[in-house]
């Protein structure tokens, strides 16, 4: 398991910048974190996608045979 997280067990803010919130993130979260967003974006969409898919199935199939 330490294999997965070994980039997770540095600190998250260094303790000599404090004041730039810019400065604690390290390249590798803001990658990490970017590709967990962008993932948790194109779920969202495809649920979508197939949510419109399945009405617009629904609406036709009621059309046609006149519910």
């Amino acid at each position: 398991m330490s294999m997965l997280t070994h980039r997770f067990e540095q600190p998250f803010r260094p303790l000599e910048r404090k004041s730039v919130p810019e400065a604690w993130i390290s390249n590798a979260h803001a990658a990490t974190i970017r590709r967990v967003c962008l993932g948790t974006l194109a779920l969202l969409s495809m649920g979508s996608v197939l949510t419109v898919l399945i009405a617009l199935k629904t609406v036709i199939f009621m059309q046609r045979f006149h519910f």
